[in-house]
Parts: C-alpha cells; sequence; structure tokens
C-alpha cells in the first residue's frame, strides 16, 4: 500500500485532492483541544464579572481577601478569552472566605503537636446567564500544615499564596473547566 505523499501526481492536483478530502468532512464535526482545561464555547460566552470574596471567617488574616481575589482573576486571564467586566456579563463568580482555621496536627507522646495546619474555606457562587444547569454554589477547602514550632505571622504568608493557588484551580475546574 503505497502512501499519498508517495503517489506521483502533480503538486497542485495532490492539493486539489487534499483540499476536496476536507470539503466532504461534515460541518457538524469540528476538531477542539484545550491545553488548560477550560471548556468554553467563546461563541456563546465572552463576558465574566467576578465579584468581591469578603472574609466572614472567625479568625481574620485582612490580605488574604486581596490574594485570593487577585489569584483568581489572574488565573482566569491567563487561561480563558473571557472579558472581565463590571455589572452584567455571561458568566458571574462571587463568594465568600468562610473559614480560616489552625488545627493542631501530629501530636507528640508528649501531648503536644509537632504540625500545625492552616485550612482556608471559601463558598462560591458561579452563575451562567445562558445555562442554568452549569450554576454551582458550593464550599472548596485547602490546607497547608507548618511545624509548630514556628509562629503564623512567619509563614501566613506563604502558606495564603500556596493555599489561594490551589483554591482557584479546584474553582477553575468546577466552574470554567466544567469536569
Amino acid at each position: 500500500m503505497r502512501l499519498f505523499h508517495e503517489i506521483s501526481l502533480p503538486r497542485s492536483l495532490r492539493a486539489l485532492l487534499f483540499g476536496a478530502m476536507l470539503m466532504l468532512v461534515p460541518q457538524s464535526c469540528r476538531i477542539s483541544y484545550k491545553l488548560n482545561g477550560a471548556s468554553i464555547d467563546y461563541s456563546v460566552y465572552k463576558t465574566i464579572h467576578v465579584g468581591e470574596f469578603p472574609i466572614r471567617a472567625a479568625l481574620v488574616y485582612s490580605p488574604l481577601q486581596q490574594t485570593f481575589e487577585n489569584e483568581l482573576l489572574d488565573y482566569i486571564t491567563r487561561n480563558t478569552r473571557l472579558s472581565t467586566v463590571d455589572g452584567a456579563s455571561d458568566l458571574t463568580m462571587e463568594g465568600e472566605i468562610t473559614g480560616y482555621t489552625l488545627t493542631p496536627q501530629a501530636v507528640t507522646e508528649d501531648a503536644y503537636a509537632s504540625k500545625t495546619r492552616l485550612t482556608i474555606t471559601v463558598r462560591v457562587k458561579y452563575t451562567d446567564s445562558k445555562k442554568d444547569s452549569n450554576d454551582i454554589d458550593q464550599s472548596f477547602s485547602a490546607y497547608r500544615d507548618f511545624d509548630a514550632s514556628q509562629m503564623i505571622n512567619d509563614v501566613q504568608d506563604e502558606l495564603c499564596q500556596q493555599i489561594a493557588k490551589e483554591l482557584v484551580e479546584l474553582i477553575f475546574n468546577a466552574t470554567l473547566g466544567n469536569w
């Protein structure tokens, strides 16, 4: 069996045959790929509004709200072609930071914790103005452990940044990633 490029036809005739074969492909078929996990039909969805995520947790670390909101907006901008707008939009994402907790982990034989866990929980309300079945109202949590000999003030900026990145990925996959 000879391959197409081995057939001795003039180059122009081969190009014409290739073009004719492409025209035979049904119009309903299309090749689609995604490199970032987003599954957005950009012919339908063009805009997104990302609201504020105020802190409603018992413990409050005030830079967390800005850290989380910036990470979410940056991730959406990097991984989609949606325009972020204020006001009416095709998609809306809003919510609140509902949990910021520290819990002891890995208790040693002398009843002291050798690790402490920082857990952050975010409640997200995602609204799709075109398709109600895509709407989500869900909480997402992520955590990091750190050595109990460290003060939270010394590690909290780095931990909050790491946790915010993980939360944003979880939220993106559940909403815009549409897994």
